[in-house]
């Protein structure tokens, strides 16, 4: 099935998006709704439910009655859920691409890429029975043996955003129900559908009901996850400030918290880089999916005379761009997926001018032929942005590319180090040693090396450093893996060789 016979399959415009409890599809009791756009032609296609504390309270207590026997449930035989799980992923890749498309915007060759890197995960979570074995130490003091375990942590939930509505959540659930959690996700609002498409494939694959759960809501889904006793961990993906919020709140609560921020992602372009390449580079990552990823890269970072010859080639490539309905097969950028997007986006273009950067590109106001009502905007392009301007230092999660030239590569290093982000980054050289030098002193938690956009395999795990991210443990891999568990030690002797009377000392390796 074509990623536009899949969409008419699966949506129409009468649709009520609600929510997914105890294996079941509910409807919302809490009369509260919110529309979901068809980004595209700026037109109302469905509703969204916004969950009540009583229908999150619902989720939890749905899942807490699932997880005894869950947690129980042999790892290979959970892994075999998933295996049949992951069957379905790709059975159904092009229609979770089509629902991404229609409620993201995205085009659907991304949503495509979307999918599979959330089936990566998924592939992944089926190691499960490898990735919980333990430690052990044989007679580890006389007649003591010492091993350590990891069990599952109970109730867990995500909280994701708009910008992937199937792959964040992938880096979540796949690894927490591997793992013998139960789960409630409270997908974004703005693109709601992928999450109950998942959630059903999970039920044809054999997931015991209350498992996995999903709630559609707003601030006070979220915040009734963040302060329920049943609820043992939280797992975000969004903006900075929400990140805080997520991890002080839910810390505050006794929960452990993994909250992933926002970003300003550069890439740092020696004199020595192949500019054809280079230019590729960024033209992908800086407008791919309209900017709308935590990992795109907004700052190009020019070292010495290489700016001369960047900008102008960037600038006709940005000019170039094909931004039009996602859907359309030669699309090369959607539209933003809101209309409070886009005018937030354009506000920072019109700042960038007033800040006194020079506007190469200007892509606002852009109209594509049939989509009107769309919220669409071309690529953007400035030159000699400085980081006292806020496009600079802000995220503005729009294809806005800045340009800040720099004399050599030290002064590039210090200028990534010293933002308050650092979630990605790259490098484009050909020098090995400046290569080299460069992944030692960045202060960033992923980093390219001639790869714009260095989002790590699932067997490795995904996060950033500095305000790009709240918490100890990375998303998924085996950081997902720890964080979705706790350790247990157990020491053990028989009676045969205990010793008689009691002591009163520090046990000590004996």
């Amino acid at each position: 099935m074509g990623a536009s016979d899949a969409l008419t399959a699966t949506l129409s415009s009468s649709a009520e998006v609600g929510h997914f409890i105890a294996g079941q599809a509910v409807a919302s009791r809490s009369g509260r709704r919110q529309p979901v756009y068809n980004p595209a032609t700026g037109e109302v296609a469905r509703q969204v439910a916004l969950g009540s504390a009583e229908e999150v309270n619902t989720a939890v207590a749905a899942a807490v009655a699932a997880f005894e026997g869950w947690a129980d449930t042999p790892p290979i035989r959970r892994a075999r859920v998933l295996f049949k799980f992951l069957e379905l992923m790709n059975q159904h890749r092009d229609t979770l691409a089509a629902l991404i498309t229609a409620e993201h915007g995205k085009v659907v060759t991304d949503a495509q890429g979307e999918v599979s890197r959330g089936i990566d995960i998924i592939e992944f979570a089926c190691g499960i029975p490898q990735l919980l074995k333990g430690d052990y130490t044989e007679q580890v003091s006389t007649g003591i043996d010492n091993w350590t375990l990891r069990q599952p942590l109970g109730v867990v939930a995500g909280i994701t955003p708009f910008n992937f509505p199937v792959m964040v959540p992938c880096w979540m659930f796949p690894i927490a129900i591997a793992a013998g959690n139960c789960f409630v996700l409270k997908p974004s609002e703005r693109d709601p559908s992928p999450s109950l498409f998942m959630a059903e494939l999970l039920k044809q694959a054999g997931l015991p009901d209350g498992v996995f759960n999903v709630v559609q809501g707003d601030k006070l889904a979220v915040d009734t996850l963040l302060t329920h006793a049943d609820v043992k961990a939280i797992s975000f993906v969004g903006s900075t400030p929400i990140a805080q919020y997520i991890y002080e709140t839910g810390a505050h609560h006794g929960k452990r918290v993994q909250a992933l921020g926002g970003a300003k992602n550069h890439m740092v372009v020696m004199p020595d880089a192949d500019l054809e390449q280079t230019v590729d580079a960024l033209i992908g990552a800086g407008y791919g999916s309209a900017g709308e990823r935590c990992m795109a890269i907004s700052v190009a970072v020019a070292v010495g005379d290489v700016a001369d010859k960047l900008v102008p080639a960037l600038a006709a490539r940005a000019r170039a761009l094909k931004v039009k309905n996602g859907m359309e097969p030669d699309a090369e950028m959607g539209p933003i997926v809101t209309k409070q997007a886009l005018d937030r986006i354009e506000g920072y273009i019109g700042l960038g001018v007033e800040e006194g950067a020079t506007l190469v590109v200007d892509g606002r106001g852009l109209q594509v032929p049939g989509h009107e009502g769309g919220f669409f905007t071309g690529g953007t392009l400035f030159d000699h942005v400085t980081p006292e301007m806020r496009i600079y230092r802000e995220e503005i999660f729009g294809p806005v590319l800045v340009v800040v030239r720099v004399p050599d590569f030290a002064a590039a290093v210090t200028l990534v180090n010293a933002h308050e982000y650092g979630n990605g980054v790259a490098c484009f050289t050909s020098d090995g040693h400046v290569a080299r030098e460069f992944a030692r002193r960045i202060q960033v938690g992923m980093v390219g090396i001639n790869v714009p956009i260095p989002v790590p395999m699932a067997w490795h795990g995904f996060g950033g450093w500095k305000k790009s991210l709240f918490g100890d443990m990375h998303a998924y891999g085996e950081e997902g893996v720890r964080f979705y568990t706790k350790q247990k030690s157990v020491m053990q002797r028989w009676p045969a060789s205990i010793a008689k009377g009691a002591e009163f000392v520090m046990p000590t390796a004996k």
